[in-house]
């Protein structure tokens, strides 16, 4: 049996913007600020932590990676637990662990303790992020509502990224500690404002048990792909324990499949992608910030290593980008509602490529208003149409019982592709290392890797140009429903 999802949403009735609405939809952004404003801030302050702590090169690489491995390991866990115990609650709780994290985060004086408390950070961001994506779409009715909501509510993520590079600039300056403590007070405050304003969502009481299997190979999977990936440029590519641990990958999800596919609550409802959407949305959200992330990546080293600029010149450099992506916010949801989510992800796609074409142009002695703030303009814009309508495109057409489980689905393909695509730029710029490491030398090394990240853009407007012919073909999009579902059509929802 299927249900059909209407292509664009229909008209939601006229629903006036409270100040209580306002103020749940600001709790749920400071959230999304604070992930975006924490992974910005710690590159500029990693050579400051390294003297301070006296750490090795090696060492530093998993303060950054600790966050991604706890971030991007257990998304899809935190995205079905939000589901089965309460949005708001686990979103509170989690945000709660954040603020101690980085309390924590700025006080220690080891490196390992350091960077365990990156994971626990990248942990609880695990589930905030799928169990706030949710609380928003399960709070705002599907169509222009929605639509704007989540318009702010994604501007926030590049708003904070683009705000955590210039801030880190000022405060690695006094103290690198600074950058760590800077995110607790703001996610104490969002908890306090998230207690009194946040409402109360509903849990499942009839979810089937609990898939306890499915949990214990998807977390596990997912760990170990992310730690695979994150380790392999260093390991080697071809090295055995790197194709050993791709196997062990390999075997854990096929496990986890087969798990899926006979509990009678799993914790991926397999059949969610049998929906063309959502799979390009998957796709999409993994091509856009795994293109994006490499090119930021080499990017910052061009500017830094090449042309000599302090991390504050560069993250002025960036920040037309983000500053366009936050102008455009407010305006967004009614342009998704006029032209529709595949054709907003498809132009944005198509100006992500030229940006980072015209990039390839740069030089040792470039001129920022004819390079790069042209490349850092279409960059930013196709970043305003593309992350709100790939969200968009997620949610749309989902049961309220099934949202933390899709938001889960989404920001693992954001972070997965993040991290494989990084590590691929890195691999290709590697391979291309010069003998004699002159400037020149060094920029043409850069080159391959900026190509890999432009075809990694066009890749995803390969996947969204599928998409409009799939929508002049057919005016509807038909979503999967699992016998299982069916049967338990009529389960009872009780709140948190």
């Amino acid at each position: 049996m299927t249900s059909p999802l209407p292509s664009s949403a229909s008209p939601a009735p006229a629903v006036r913007w409270t100040p209580r609405l306002w103020g749940t939809l600001l709790v749920l952004c400071a959230a999304m600020f604070l992930d975006a404003l924490d992974v910005s801030m710690v590159g500029v302050a990693l050579p400051s932590i390294g003297a301070d702590l006296d750490l090795s090169t090696s060492t530093l690489q998993w303060i950054v990676s600790g966050y991604i491995l706890g971030y991007g390991g257990l998304l899809l866990l935190g995205g079905r637990t939000a589901d089965l115990l309460g949005r708001r609650r686990v979103f509170l709780v989690a945000l709660g662990v954040f603020a101690l994290a980085s309390l924590l985060g700025g006080l220690v004086d080891s490196g390992p303790l350091l960077i365990a408390s990156r994971f626990v950070k990248g942990l609880s961001a695990a589930f905030t992020a799928p169990a706030g994506l949710s609380i928003i779409t399960t709070t705002f009715p599907e169509g222009p509502l929605r639509n704007r909501a989540l318009s702010i509510y994604t501007t926030c993520a590049a708003t904070g990224f683009s705000m955590g590079l210039v801030l880190s600039g000022l405060l690695t300056e006094a103290s690198w500690r600074l950058t760590m403590l800077l995110p607790a007070p703001i996610a104490l405050l969002a908890l306090l404002a998230g207690l009194k304003l946040l409402p109360h969502s509903e849990r499942e009481r009839d979810h089937n048990g609990y898939d306890i299997p499915g949990a214990v190979l998807g977390t596990a999977s997912m760990l170990l792909l992310v730690f695979t990936v994150v380790q392999a440029p260093e390991a080697g590519w071809t090295s055995a324990r790197t194709l050993l641990s791709f196997l062990a990958v390999a075997v854990l999800l096929t496990a986890f499949v087969l798990v899926e596919r006979r509990s009678p609550g799993p914790l991926v409802r397999l059949g969610v992608l049998r929906s063309g959407h959502q799979i390009r949305a998957q796709l999409g959200a993994m091509a856009f910030f795994g293109s994006y992330v490499g090119f930021q990546f080499l990017a910052t080293l061009y500017m830094q290593s090449l042309l000599g600029w302090s991390a504050l010149h560069t993250a002025l450099a960036f920040l037309p980008a983000g500053a366009l992506v936050a102008v455009s916010a407010t305006k967004m949801g009614a342009v998704v509602d006029r032209f529709g989510t595949p054709r907003l992800i498809t132009v944005g796609f198509a100006l992500m490529a030229t940006g980072y074409l015209l990039f390839l142009r740069v030089d040792l002695d470039p001129a920022y208003a004819v390079v790069i703030l042209p490349s850092m303009l279409l960059i930013g814009a196709a970043c305003a149409l593309v992350f709100p309508s790939l969200n968009i495109q997620a949610t749309n057409g989902v049961d309220d019982h099934e949202q933390g489980m899709v938001s889960g689905l989404l920001n693992t393909s954001v972070q997965v592709g993040g991290a494989i695509f990084l590590a691929v730029v890195t691999a290709v710029v590697t391979a291309h290392a010069p003998a004699d490491p002159t400037p020149q030398a060094v920029l043409d090394s850069y080159r391959p890797g900026l190509t890999v990240t432009t075809f990694i853009a066009l890749a995803g407007l390969l996947i969204s140009l599928t998409g409009l012919r799939t929508r002049r073909a057919r005016p509807s999009v038909v979503v999967a429903r699992s016998t299982v579902q069916e049967a338990h059509a009529d389960r009872v929802p009780v709140r948190d």
